[in-house]
């Protein structure tokens, strides 16, 4: 005669749960090697009139990412998103007159291709350098407020851009990167390529 299963326990029910394996250590370190690389080429080759020279490093970067993560498809979302997200926010300084950049806007109206460009080499980060800001909206957004406007102002002391109005350029950003970067962090969590799939851990038979 067969007998009825008993209910898991809540300990078993808290093993059964998925586990997703973290991204190696050597991809993060990559990570952060490249993304810096990526940043310094595209704002001096902007600087210098060679927008597109600028962008190799980060093209053949992007493409690095997505083969090495464990699955590229839900990162290649982030990374759209965060593209189209970034690239809107940036268009809002262009528009009032804020910032002026020397080279690379397909528009008078938008900012230039190689900074949507890096807002996909951030994306990067976020579920691997950045990840230990997953679940901490509110650091996300000090973090942004602080860290976007500070490399932004590096970005213009190297000649990527300039600043028509500073105070209102600052201002700007920092709300800008308060709203996004939380965003993209609770974006990574539902995109998340780099931590593999999740796999669920088996219940010991018989308790």
């Amino acid at each position: 005669m067969a007998t009825q299963a008993s209910p898991p326990s809540p300990s078993e029910s808290a093993a059964a749960k998925a586990v997703a394996p973290l991204p190696p250590r050597r991809l993060l370190w990559a990570n952060f090697a490249w993304t810096q690389i990526a940043w310094f080429a595209a704002v001096l080759g902007a600087a210098h009139g060679w927008p597109v020279l600028g962008c190799l490093p980060l093209v053949a970067g992007l493409a690095w990412h997505l083969c090495t993560v464990r699955r590229a498809q839900p990162e290649a979302r982030l990374l759209l998103y965060a593209v189209l997200l970034g690239t809107l926010a940036d268009a809002g300084p262009v528009l009032l007159g804020a910032v002026a950049y020397p080279s690379g806007q397909w528009t008078a109206a938008l900012p230039p291709f190689w900074l949507s460009g890096l807002w996909a080499a951030f994306a990067t980060s976020i579920n691997l350098t950045l990840r230990w800001l997953h679940g901490r909206p509110a650091l996300a957004a000090l973090l942004g407020a602080v860290a976007g406007p500070l490399a932004f102002s590096s970005g213009v002391r190297l000649g990527g851009a300039q600043f028509v109005d500073a105070p209102l350029a600052l201002g700007w950003l920092a709300v800008e990167w308060a709203l996004l970067l939380p965003l993209l962090c609770w974006l990574g969590r539902r995109h998340d390529g780099a931590a593999g799939p999740a796999a669920a851990v088996p219940l010991r038979e018989g308790g």
